[in-house]
């Protein structure tokens, strides 16, 4: 129950509590929503379709969201943290555009204004980064949760069935359901992105794009490349030393056979003989 060898996922849940308090304490809350009408179409601030990720701004959400990433670390722990940190960052540009855009092209005209507001928070993210954990993880154990308060009988009881995997989607499910419906279009589409990613639905050069070694603290670590030359030389001098080895030891009984007379040599063999 650690962050061990997941240092992506530590800087995302020291990232998200650290953005979040900044901004209660610096009093810039407002400056992380997006009002469709008033952000976009009047005032045109379209810097915070990249902003509006960056952090919570309430107390619960933020818990709830770093609960959620740092029960997700197993996808990182899987994946490796270079993989991860391009997921991350190339599901970040799609949902930083998809969810404003969504609202502001489809659901604000056919809800005549009404749906209008999208709340802050990386709850896209998280969503996207739950489809990976909901198709890669397999659940340990199953439980099931009674809804008769009498004594079990023979016949089927009406019970709820959960794994160990439930509390994970209930703590997403209320980051989805905080501020809806904004916040429930951000998961869906996250969800979206997510799915698209691992079925390779996503431009084929944004799946295989990699972010650089350095990024994830990959310094000075060996190519596949060096660690392949390295084995087939250490192959051929462990060959060549075997082979030496086997010239010394021949030439070591020649020796011997040479150092010996000719009669010790007859009464070797007829020793062998009997």
């Amino acid at each position: 129950m650690s962050f061990t060898n997941t240092p992506v996922t530590r800087t995302l849940v020291v990232g998200l509590i650290g953005a979040s308090i900044a901004a209660s304490l610096l009093d810039i809350k407002h400056y992380f929503y997006i009002s469709i009408g008033t952000h976009i179409l009047r005032y045109h601030q379209l810097w915070r379709v990249l902003a509006y990720q960056l952090c919570y701004l309430n107390s619960s959400e933020v818990l709830f969201g770093a609960m959620a990433l740092y029960n997700m670390r197993a996808i990182e722990q899987r994946w490796g943290s270079r993989k991860y940190a391009s997921f991350i960052l190339v599901t970040a540009l799609f949902t930083s555009i998809a969810p404003p855009l969504i609202l502001m092209v489809f659901l604000r005209p056919l809800s005549f204004g009404v749906l209008d507001f999208l709340p802050a928070g990386p709850t896209p993210i998280i969503f996207a980064i739950l489809a990976q954990y909901h198709a890669m993880i397999p659940h340990m154990y199953k439980y099931k949760v009674a809804l008769a308060t009498g004594p079990p009988t023979g016949q089927d009881t009406a019970a709820l069935t959960f794994s160990d995997k439930s509390t994970k989607y209930i703590v997403a499910g209320q980051l989805a359901m905080s501020q809806f419906p904004g916040s429930l279009l951000g998961a869906v589409v996250g969800w979206l992105v997510g799915y698209a990613w691992r079925n390779e639905a996503l431009p084929g050069a944004l799946t295989r794009w990699r972010v650089p070694g350095w990024v994830v603290g990959m310094r000075g670590q060996k190519t596949n490349a060096e660690f392949e030359n390295m084995r087939r030389r250490l192959e051929n001098e462990g060959a060549s030393t075997g082979t030496a080895s086997g010239i010394q030891q021949q030439a070591g009984q020649a020796e011997g056979n040479r150092r010996r007379t000719m009669g010790q040599q007859l009464i070797d063999e007829v020793r062998g003989a009997f």
